[in-house]
Parts: structure tokens; C-alpha cells; sequence
């Protein structure tokens, strides 16, 4: 029989919206083959550290169980950590006080801390290396330095780093830098072949999710409770901004995917919602099959989920030992909304006085065998209050629809589904006609909520994009939809510009950028229908929009405070609009790289200098106080009439 191996799954400490799918598969194959998976999200040395934290404690649980040693986690992880004694009495603070001889369980005990504790600080955890293998994945490549950290940490994880195995976007899209940076050559593109990891015939990009691994950490990706899969893979297009056709370079028309979902419902639960990964679904000629198929999986139009009952499958799990560390990890998040949010006036007393027996109030304490012995008390009351209110379902295909595939018939198929929101992509102006056309189809078949990505920085021009934004606005008011607009960086896809987000395209420069991120921020990247915000945010013709563009990038984000408050905002725009053409080229040129430092030796005109000081503000000059901006900073007096700043208020118009 073979030996099962230490699996750990890595997600480098980045923001991201959408959960690891890759790993997931990862998860489930080696769980198949019987292996132990560990699943962790952040900084590497901060997991080492913690890894080592957990094998010191089951140690001192051994020899003196009475003590409540995840109580003292903090302390023995300091001790660990900065080897100081004042917290090593600590993590023996409820250790007993006996003589200190060599046979005492202090003196044993505080031994093991002593030999972790060196065992951490003198790396000796490289010559006894816990991981059989280990598995890094990689996202977007402007996240090269902390990647490649990850890499590098993860390293020390295993015996030979033949052992650490790196996939994903930036690992596929920059292999040769990333071989060169770690001496890992990266697993390119997908795992869909037999025989990629092991000697054996799974094909793991065909594998369901295992969804247990994301309780095993604190990270909470955004996306709710919801199916992530696919329905095609790969694109039919080349374009060339975009990475697909490296990652997924063959187009499959249709992919496997009911059996997955009742993998998922008979481990998990039904999920409330489908989000779809597919990078051009309406390139499919079974675009009718798949459809039919996302409408029997329970996602037709009207379609309500009730959630199932989270202790069911949580103590199931614990059962049959799927993932204990997950589902312990999840059953405190369950109870403690339950007790919170559920459980009935006196009934709440009775569910808290029954978590206290079991020691289930708190993450440190619970254990699985308490949880499974708790069930029979808990399941009738968790059954008898939980949330059982339908809620709405939705379908996503959340990398966006092609316009050019469009048809009338493909969007009353998509009007048969609860498609919320439905995505149109729209990265170039002249995609227009196609683009308007199937808005106008989207509308006639009462599909009122849309969602566009706006490439930018790409070979386009400014202008471009805000005739893309206002179209939007318009179509929105002429057929009485909601149209959103994401404007999307273009970052390149090859060399050293993809490891960093300071890309700028042909027609741009970093001042425009910034000026749409700053914009942007404020709404967390949406901009929304309505005709009056966008008019504030963009401006009311290209005219307004451009000046906006060149605006102080402080007096873009607190609009009214410099606008209507201060009056600065019109100051700007007095000295802005008063330079002469050779004088305005220049000043434009000055912005436009957005450096505002050393500015005496950028150019000795005057006027020029007197406009730049407005760009000094900057973002942390201004304060939030009780929910209103104040400017505080008084050396920019010199903008102003008076002789220094008086101290004013606003509400932020753009909350």
C-alpha cells in the first residue's frame, strides 16, 4: 500500500475575488489517492511559524492534557517566535507547580517549548522537512514580487525543490523568467492531460472542486456561496491583450459539468449560485445544450435556493473524516451565527448553555469528537431555526460574453436563465455597432441588468473610453436598464512591464491613469447608470472630461471639498486654461508624467510653477472626521486669498 503523503496547497498572500479552482481540483486528486491536503493562504514564513506553533502544542497536549494549551497559542507563538522568557512563563502560566526537578511535567514541558523554539530560530526544520510536495498556484502577473516570494519561502518546505510545484496565469504567461528567478520550471497552461503529477490515468482539470479547503483559512473570498466551473474552455479569438489563448489554446465546445455539481451536493451542499469561468460560452455551437443543462442543475428564470442544513453536512463530514480541520474551522463560524442571528429568545439561552457544556463557544476549544457528541442535542434545534426564507439564484458568466456572437436567438436562450448580471465585453470602440446590438437584444428579452469590462490602455485613446462610458449611459436612460462599466487596465502579458502595474499605453500617460484609478477607487471600480454621477465623476463632454484628466488627482477624489468649499478647484482651472499653446504643451508634458518633486528644475516658467503648486496636495493632506473631509495643511496657504487654510468641512460627495 502506498504511503500517504503531506500535501500542501499554497495561495500567495495577494487580494483576489474568486477562490483557487486549480488547487481545488489539486485537493480532490490527492485526497483521492488518499493523501493528507493542507490548503493555506498568506506568507509563507508566517505559515512555517504557525505549522511549527500547531506540532508544539499536540507535544504539550501529550504530556499534560488539562491544560487548555490552544488558550496559550499566542504566547507560545511569541516564545517560539522572539525566544523571550517573559513568554515562555506565560505559555506556562496554567502549567503545575511542582519542584523543579527533571522528572516534573514543568520542567518537561518547558523543555518542548525550549526545543521548538530552537528548532524554529536555527531553521533545523530544513533538515527535517514535513512536505512531500508542495504546490504554488500564481494569478495575475503584476503580482510577480509577492509570487515569487511565496516561491522562494516555499522552497524550505520540502527535501528537493523538484517537490514544489508552481502553476497558474503568471506561471504559465512568464515561465522562463519565473525558472530563472526560483530554478522551478513551472507546470504550463492546464492539468489536462493523464499522467501530469503522477504515474496514473486522472486527467485533474476534469475533477470537482473540493470546496472544504477555503474553511481552512481566514481569507474570505467575496463571491458568497456558489458553484465555480466552466462550460467551454478556451476562446475561439487571438486577440492580443489577452492571455487565454496561451492558457487554454485549444477551444472545448462543451465540458462535463452535472456529475461535478452532484459530486458537490452530496459533500457540501447545493449552492446558492452558478459563476461561470468560460472565456467565450457564445463561441460554442452547443450554446442551446448548455443552457438546457444550466436550467436542469436547478438555474432556470424564477429559480430560489433555500440554503441546506450547514450542521447536517458539517457533522457528515467530521464523520466520515474529510477535512477535520475545516469543517472544526467552520462549525464555530455556523454555531456562532446561529446563536447570533438564529436561535430564539429562550431557546438562545438553551443553545448557548448546550455550546458552554461542550466546550463550543470558542474556535480554541472545539473539538471534533465534542462536536459529534453534541449532534444529538443540537441538530433537532439547529433543523427546528435555521434559515429556510428562498432566496433568488443567479447564473454568471463572469469573464464576460462576446457581442460579435450574439444573436437573437442566443439571448433569448440566456433570458431563460436567472443571469445576473449579464457581462458584455466592450474593449474597443469600434466594437460599437456589435456591442450596441446586443445591449438592444439584452433589453428586448427583459434582461435589465449589465455589466461591461472596458479595456484601457491598450492601443486606445482616452477619449475612447469615455465615449464607451457615456454610450453606456445612454443606452441605460434610452431602454430603461442598468448598465455598469468596469474600465480595466491593460497591463502587457510578456517581459519585465508584466511584473509591475506602470504599463502606459501609446495615447496615455500616467497622469490619465490615475486620474481613472482615482475616480475608479471611489467607487470601487464601478461606475454605475445614473447620468448625474457620471457627468460629475467624467464630465459632461469630452471637453470637461479631458480637463478632468489634467485635474489635481486630490482634487478629483474630494470633489466638493476644493470645488465648492475651498474654491481651489476654479484657481486651478484659472491658471490651467490661461496658459499659452507653447506653455500649455509644456505644463501638459509636466503632468502628465504626475512627478511633482524638484518641479524648479522641470522649467523656470513662473506661471507654469505657480499652476504645478496645485498638485502638491496630496491625498493624506486631506482627513476624515465623523464622516466629513477636512484639509488641514497649512503650508499651501499661498493658494488661497487668506493667509493660511481655515479649517473646513464637507460631506464626500461621492458617498
Amino acid at each position: 500500500m502506498t504511503k500517504a503523503r503531506n500535501i500542501l496547497l499554497i495561495e500567495p498572500n495577494y487580494k483576489n475575488k474568486y477562490p483557487p479552482i486549480g488547487l481545488m481540483k489539486i485537493a480532490t486528486y490527492h485526497r483521492m489517492l488518499g493523501d493528507k491536503v493542507t490548503f493555506y493562504k498568506g506568507d509563507v514564513k508566517e505559515f512555517l511559524l504557525n505549522d511549527i506553533v500547531t506540532d508544539c502544542i499536540a507535544k504539550l497536549k501529550s504530556i499534560d492534557a488539562n491544560i487548555n494549551w490552544k488558550k496559550q497559542e499566542v504566547s507560545i507563538q511569541k516564545y517560539i517566535k522572539t525566544r523571550q522568557q517573559k513568554y515562555l512563563h506565560e505559555a506556562l502560566a496554567d502549567a503545575p507547580n511542582m519542584f523543579e526537578d527533571a522528572n516534573s511535567k514543568r520542567a518537561l514541558l518547558e523543555v518542548w517549548l525550549k526545543h521548538f523554539c530552537d528548532f524554529y530560530k536555527n531553521k533545523k526544520y530544513k533538515q527535517a522537512p514535513k512536505w512531500d510536495r508542495v504546490y504554488v498556484t500564481t494569478l495575475f502577473t503584476f503580482y510577480w514580487k509577492i509570487t515569487i516570494k511565496a516561491i522562494q519561502d516555499a522552497k524550505l518546505l520540502v527535501d528537493d525543490i523538484e517537490n514544489v510545484k508552481l502553476g497558474g496565469v503568471l506561471a504559465s504567461l512568464l515561465k522562463g523568467e519565473v525558472e530563472t528567478e526560483t530554478g522551478i520550471k513551472p507546470i504550463d497552461g492546464l492539468l489536462d492531460k493523464p499522467g501530469m503529477l503522477d504515474d496514473n490515468d486522472i486527467i485533474i482539470d476534469d475533477l470537482p472542486l473540493d470546496y472544504s479547503i477555503l474553511d481552512e483559512i481566514d481569507y474570505k473570498y467575496p463571491t458568497g456561496s456558489a458553484y465555480f466551473t466552466f462550460m467551454t474552455k478556451g476562446c475561439t479569438r487571438t486577440c492580443a491583450f489577452c492571455s487565454v489563448p496561451i492558457l487554454e489554446p485549444t477551444y472545448k465546445e462543451k465540458i462535463p459539468t452535472k456529475d461535478k455539481f452532484e459530486v458537490i451536493n452530496e459533500l457540501y451542499g447545493e449552492q446558492q449560485n452558478l459563476l461561470l469561468m468560460d472565456n467565450n460560452v457564445l463561441a460554442s455551437p452547443r450554446f442551446p445544450e448548455i443552457i438546457q443543462e444550466i436550467k436542469d442543475m436547478g438555474f432556470y428564470k424564477g429559480a430560489t435556493f433555500i440554503e441546506p442544513n450547514q450542521w447536517e453536512i458539517i457533522i457528515l463530514n467530521l464523520k466520515n473524516g474529510v477535512n477535520d480541520k475545516a469543517y472544526v474551522r467552520r462549525s464555530y463560524k455556523v454555531l456562532k451565527h446561529f446563536l447570533d442571528k438564529r436561535a430564539k429568545r429562550k431557546m438562545a439561552q438553551i443553545f448557548y448553555d448546550i455550546l458552554e457544556k461542550y466546550q463550543l463557544l470558542q474556535l480554541e476549544t472545539i473539538t471534533k469528537e465534542n462536536l459529534i457528541k453534541a449532534d444529538k442535542v443540537i441538530a433537532p434545534i439547529f433543523e427546528r431555526y435555521r434559515d429556510k426564507v428562498p432566496k433568488r439564484r443567479s447564473v454568471d458568466f463572469n469573464q464576460g460574453t462576446d457581442a460579435r456572437y450574439v444573436t437573437e436567438e442566443f439571448m433569448r436562450l440566456m433570458s431563460e436563465i436567472p443571469i445576473y448580471p449579464l457581462r458584455i465585453a466592450f474593449d474597443y470602440w469600434g466594437m460599437k455597432k456589435q456591442y450596441e446590438k446586443a445591449v438592444r437584444l439584452a433589453a428586448k428579452y427583459e434582461i435589465d441588468r449589465l455589466s461591461n469590462y472596458l479595456l484601457y490602455n491598450f492601443k486606445d485613446r482616452p477619449q475612447d473610453l469615455y465615449k464607451r462610458m457615456k454610450l453606456n449611459i445612454e443606452l441605460s436612460e434610452e431602454l430603461e436598464i442598468h448598465i455598469y462599466s468596469f474600465p480595466m487596465k491593460y497591463i502587457p502579458l510578456f517581459g519585465e512591464e508584466a511584473k509591475h502595474r506602470k504599463y502606459v499605453g501609446k495615447f496615455w500617460n500616467q497622469k490619465f491613469i490615475r486620474a481613472i484609478q482615482a475616480i475608479s477607487n471611489v467607487t470601487k471600480g464601478i461606475v454605475p447608470s445614473g447620468r448625474e454621477f457620471f457627468e460629475k465623476a467624467f464630465g459632461r463632454n469630452i471637453e470637461e472630461y479631458e480637463e478632468i484628466l489634467y485635474m489635481p488627482e486630490t482634487y478629483i477624489i474630494y470633489r466638493e471639498l476644493f470645488e465648492v468649499q475651498l474654491g481651489l478647484t476654479e484657481k486651478w482651472q484659472t491658471l490651467f486654461w490661461a496658459l499659452e499653446a507653447e506653455e500649455a504643451e509644456e505644463a501638459k508634458k509636466i503632468i502628465g508624467e504626475n512627478d511633482f518633486t524638484d518641479l524648479e528644475n522641470k522649467t523656470q516658467n513662473k506661471k507654469i510653477l505657480t499652476l504645478l503648486e496645485h498638485y502638491k496636495l496630496k491625498q493624506h493632506d486631506v482627513k476624515k472626521v465623523d464622516n466629513r473631509y477636512v484639509l488641514t495643511k497649512s503650508k499651501f496657504d499661498k493658494l488661497i486669498e487668506s493667509d493660511r487654510f481655515v479649517e473646513l468641512t464637507l460631506t464626500y460627495d461621492f458617498e
